[in-house]
């Protein structure tokens, strides 16, 4: 089976990489999981979170992306990120003047959210087009406290914050500047390319975990939004219906999607987040978050039945959720 562009299908997951993980430890408390973003380790009078992801698919950016899109994962458990390692693989005609970019990246991100960078490994590597940087990141937490991205009950509200296919967008507008420069005014361009900005759900996770009442928060990285939702539902053995109405797509980003015939819902959305949340605290949280000038709304409810996946459309049609087989990034930088 040829396996598509960027994460692997569930199934593969299941049956091949969750089979073989070693050997047995009493101190893992959440290992490998599907839609599940990180693991928890027994530390005694601590638990540690501890998360990992690669950044393949940008270039401009690569060291920042690494420190947050790592940091987004460890802060969806309700926990602030601490300490981060990083495995740096370049190119292998690639000069210093690239690891001084990647690293300054690096140091000027964990600086803004507090997180010491602790060790790592750089390399050039023969045969790659791109840098890429694999990062892996810590938080530590009191017993207990913490949330999964598996903790969605029945008849939770679905909420996210900010807008789909933020990470996408930014990542379009810089690494295909020539070519959209040719449809789309500098002002636009500048502005998607600003999305970057908002590309960090730390303050969005523990805005919301200090409230109360959330069960399980996701970010939505690979297959967007769409995704991320099917991930959630997946961890929790549950099904969803989700308004397609009230999920936010920028003018930007509808118009970059529209160049590149791909759907926003399906674009890599590292910046949005999706929560899960008693419907008794669901307003609370949006509140909480609009104080903090971070958008959220109310998207859908989680219900019991594992098939009822829908997606509900503005003419009250509505169909089976769509399952992104690959990232509609690729599609575009295809182009």
């Amino acid at each position: 089976m040829k396996l598509p562009p960027g994460k692997i299908p569930i199934d593969i997951l299941k049956d091949v990489v969750f089979k073989n993980l070693g050997a047995a430890r009493s101190e893992v408390i959440l290992g490998p999981a599907a839609g599940v973003d990180g693991a928890v380790l027994d530390l005694g009078t601590k638990d540690a979170i501890i998360s990992m992801d690669p950044i393949t698919g940008a270039v401009e950016r690569v060291g920042w992306e690494a420190i947050n899109v790592n940091a987004n994962d460890v802060a969806t458990f309700g926990v602030e990120p601490a300490f981060f390692f990083s495995c740096i693989m370049l190119p292998e005609n690639a000069d210093s003047k690239i690891v001084e970019t990647i690293s300054s990246q690096m140091n000027n991100a964990a600086k803004e959210l507090g997180i010491a960078i602790v060790g790592g490994h750089c390399e050039s590597t023969p045969g790659l087009a791109n840098p890429i940087v694999v990062g892996c990141i810590m938080g530590l937490t009191e017993k207990g406290k913490y949330v999964t991205a598996a903790g969605a009950k029945s008849g939770d509200k679905l909420i996210l914050t900010k807008s789909a296919g933020i990470e996408g967008t930014a990542i379009l507008a810089t690494d295909r500047e020539p070519q959209l420069a040719k449809i789309f005014s500098p002002e636009i361009l500048e502005s998607a390319k600003g999305f970057y900005k908002q590309i960090s759900i730390v303050k969005d996770a523990l805005t919301a975990y200090k409230v109360g009442g959330v069960h399980a928060m996701h970010d939505p990285t690979e297959g967007g939004v769409l995704n991320g939702i099917h991930e959630m539902a997946d961890a929790a053995g549950l099904g969803v219906r989700v308004f397609e109405e009230r999920i936010t797509v920028e003018p930007e980003t509808a118009k970059i999607c529209r160049f590149y015939e791909i759907d926003p819902l399906q674009l890599i959305s590292s910046g949005a987040l999706l929560i899960a949340a008693d419907p008794t605290a669901a307003d609370k949280i949006v509140d909480a978050l609009c104080k903090e000038h971070i958008y959220a709304d109310v998207i859908g409810e989680f219900n019991p039945n594992l098939n009822k996946r829908i997606l509900m459309h503005s003419d009250d049609s509505a169909e089976m959720l769509p399952r992104p087989a690959s990232d509609h990034l690729w599609t575009a930088l295809s182009h």
